[in-house]
Parts: C-alpha cells; sequence; structure tokens
C-alpha cells in the first residue's frame, strides 16, 4: 500500500470499483493490507496528472478494466509508456482493437470506449510481460477464445501468473 504504488487502487475507485482495504498494517517497514474485491461495473473516467507516475506500469491493465467500463476512459500524460519493454500505448491500442475495443491513439495515451463485450482474438504480447498479463485478462470475460502468443515474459515479473490465472477463472 506504498502511495508511491496505489494509483491504480485509486483510478480503480474513481471508476466506481468495489475495493475494500482490510487489516492494515506495516509490514517491514512498509504499509501493506489485505484487498478485497467484489464485482461492480465500472464507468469510464480520466486518467491523468498526478496519478499517472502512481500508475504509470499499471496503464495496460487500467486499459483493459476501460474497454469492459461504461463510457469513455481518456488516459492523457502517459508519453512514458512508449518506451518501456514495448510501445505500451500503440501496443495495447492495437490488441484490445483485435478484441473489438474503441481505441483511439493519443500522443501521450489513448481514449477508450468502453463496451459490455469483448470477443476472442489471438494477441501477441509484444515481447513485454504487461502487454501478455493485460491481454490474458483481457481474455478472461471476452465471448470467445483468446489466446496470447509468447507469454513466457510474463515471468519476468510474476512467476506462477497463468497458474492463478486459471485457478482464479474457474
Amino acid at each position: 500500500m506504498n502511495p508511491t504504488r496505489t494509483g491504480i487502487i485509486d483510478i480503480l475507485l474513481e471508476m466506481g470499483a468495489d475495493i475494500t482495504l482490510q487489516n492494515e498494517r506495516e509490514q517491514a517497514g512498509e504499509p501493506v493490507a489485505d484487498i478485497r474485491v467484489r464485482y461492480r461495473k465500472l464507468k469510464g473516467v480520466r486518467i491523468e496528472g498526478a496519478v499517472i507516475p502512481r500508475a504509470i506500469d499499471e496503464i495496460p491493465i487500467l486499459s483493459v478494466a476501460a474497454s469492459y467500463a461504461s463510457g469513455i476512459t481518456v488516459i492523457k500524460d502517459a508519453a512514458e509508456l512508449r518506451v518501456k519493454e514495448s510501445d505500451r500505448i500503440s501496443t495495447m491500442a492495437a490488441e484490445l482493437r483485435k478484441m473489438g475495443a474503441a481505441v483511439t491513439e493519443l500522443p501521450d495515451g489513448m481514449e477508450i470506449a468502453g463496451r459490455d463485450r469483448l470477443d476472442g482474438a489471438v494477441c501477441e504480447s509484444h515481447g513485454d510481460h504487461r502487454i501478455a498479463m493485460s491481454m490474458a485478462v483481457a481474455g478472461l470475460a471476452a465471448k470467445g477464445d483468446t489466446t496470447v502468443r509468447d507469454t513466457e515474459w510474463i515471468d519476468t515479473s510474476f512467476p506462477g501468473f497463468e497458474r492463478i490465472l486459471k485457478e482464479a477463472a474457474y
């Protein structure tokens, strides 16, 4: 719960997510908590300014959430994403479009029109662990099968992700 890393929680709460922090405590000098999440339909928001540095690595998964949210989500001030493991703006826009999402690429972000359901697709990881994980999550609720190619990159940041995702999906 380090405040420099909780931008994703703040953004999801603004989108209307049902997130509850429980058992807040300090561990090894860091604030931690148990996080309880329940389903709730999300709404589009503007993601920009001071929250961007606190959520920069989570923008790919937030763009998936925006694809399923009602309304428009605008992500700005995130040009740094163009020089990560991949150009995360361009690759997320392209991969989400494969799934039927309406995504407009901006110089420093994206505009995403949410819809009720994405379509299954064959997606590429672009050698980027965050893209691979985000597209795998996007496929969970998609209509039809989703395949993400070259997922070995996921072990870079989350060993065991595929097993945990399969368990969570069933």
